[in-house]
């Protein structure tokens, strides 16, 4: 696709645990399931079971005020204060890893978590947070038992631990239980092709793209008329440059789910790898015409018109991506060099450089 024009890093830390945490990872245009907001959580029935028994407590206010500001080294010494005037305050242990949880100092989260298990066995959430903070800690071997005792949300964690536990088991290699840990959070049959689906998707997004491809086979397999199964075996395939393999997966999705604009997008990247640019513009028309909100088939219709020499109309399709995703540093590029096509070198200049600034800045994030 458009987006592998760059680089693709590796990044199974901290820094992508995060990006994937929060719903969205570009290159396969695929999103998480909305996660409620704290607030949200907070007026439902189930909240009242899962919120701290402490959550009242007038002796954590001032500490939970300053956390929620985002101070949270504040609300550390407050906490700190308070277990120097009175040690065995009930869940100061918990309201510490807490803060700790949210500062990304995982490590002392868990000591802290530990602390509060200590004091009360039962506190689930104490359990849950120090699964996760194990993970978030690139300790995916030692969050597995505490988040196998407990997978349900609590607020917060901000993530559901269904999914972690699945992360976690993938990154030991555990595939099996990482297809149920899918299968479950997404309700299905744990041998069902949904849950290798489910899976193959979950494994492409961390790059073990050698499982994801045998599994979506074993999707493919089980169901071969599973809607998406033969669009995500094509995407495999496309990350690997095997196109005629691609090609052949995307045209299949086509016969069974002829309404899917993503999937006319991606048959589209295939031919346009294969430099076969009158297909790939008649099936990037059909995308539009589906979903106007996309700016990849934009994108990508720039580039397959650039390549056409058709300049001035390309200019126009990248321009219309730019006015939806003005920080997408790929269209300045593409914006760019048709410009400087068309003999306009000092708009062809602003974009260069603008696109160059746009991807410093991107890959400069932690």
């Amino acid at each position: 696709m458009v987006e592998n024009s760059i680089p693709r890093k590796r990044k199974l830390g901290l820094a992508a645990s995060c990006a994937l945490l929060s719903g969205f990872l570009p290159v396969f245009g695929t999103a998480l399931p909305h996660k409620p907001s704290y607030e949200e959580m907070a007026q439902s029935p189930e909240s009242a079971k899962q919120m701290p028994n402490s959550s009242a407590d007038p002796a954590f206010t001032e500490a939970r005020r300053l956390s929620q500001q985002g101070k949270f080294d504040e609300a550390i010494g407050q906490l700190e204060a308070l277990a120097a005037k009175q040690p065995n305050l009930e869940r100061l242990s918990h309201e510490l890893g807490i803060v700790y949880y949210k500062k990304g100092d995982y490590l002392k989260a868990v000591a802290s978590f530990k602390r509060a298990l200590e004091e009360e066995p039962g506190d689930s959430e104490a359990i849950q947070l120090m699964g996760l903070s194990y993970y978030l800690a690139g300790r995916p071997s030692e969050a597995i038992a505490p988040l196998e005792k407990v997978q349900t949300w609590y607020p917060s964690a901000n993530v559901d631990a269904s999914y972690i536990l699945g992360i976690c088991y993938m990154q030991t290699k555990d595939y099996p239980n990482s297809r149920k840990a899918f299968a479950k959070m997404f309700a299905v049959p744990s041998d069902s092709a949904a849950s290798y689906l489910f899976t193959a998707r979950m494994m492409l997004r961390f790059d073990f793209d050698v499982v994801a491809e045998e599994y979506a086979k074993k999707a493919v397999e089980l169901d071969p008329k599973l809607p998406l199964v033969h669009s995500l075996l094509g995407e495999i395939y496309l990350f690997k440059s095997r196109i005629p393999e691609a090609t052949e997966q995307f045209q299949k999705e086509l016969e069974l789910n002829p309404g899917d604009a993503a999937v006319y997008y991606k048959l589209a990247d295939a031919y346009t790898r294969a430099q076969k640019y009158e297909d790939a513009e008649k099936l990037l028309q059909r995308s539009i015409w589906l979903d106007a909100t996309s700016t990849g088939p934009y994108i990508l219709i720039g580039k397959v018109l650039e390549k056409k020499g058709e300049f001035a109309l390309a200019v126009r399709a990248l321009q219309r991506a730019l006015a939806m995703d003005p920080n997408n540093p790929i269209p300045h590029h593409l914006l760019g060099l048709a410009y400087r096509e068309l003999g306009r070198a000092e708009d062809a200049e602003r974009e260069l450089k603008l696109s160059e600034q746009l991807q410093n800045r991107t890959e400069a994030k932690p």
